[in-house]
């Protein structure tokens, strides 16, 4: 890899910053978390399948259809 080229740079710049962090560390583990927090436990808790609990297994491209089409054929 070329010393002088941009992405070396780039990518030095950064690298450099995150190994001479002490408090940035800290910080970015308390981001992680939170991160942690919103993506894995508010799903699991807030947000059921919703198409598990309402369509049959294998047909839940047909609910889906039914459900945005307004099941035209019953009317």
């Amino acid at each position: 890899m070329k010393k002088d080229g941009f992405w070396y740079k780039v990518f030095d710049l950064y690298y450099d910053g995150f190994c001479h962090m002490t408090l940035g560390k800290t910080l970015w583990a308390i981001i992680v978390v939170k991160l942690i927090i919103i993506f894995v436990v508010l799903k699991v808790f807030f947000f059921p399948n919703f198409l598990k609990q309402h369509a049959e297994e294998g047909h839940e491209a047909d609910y889906v259809s039914e459900q945005l089409t307004g099941d035209l054929t019953t009317n």
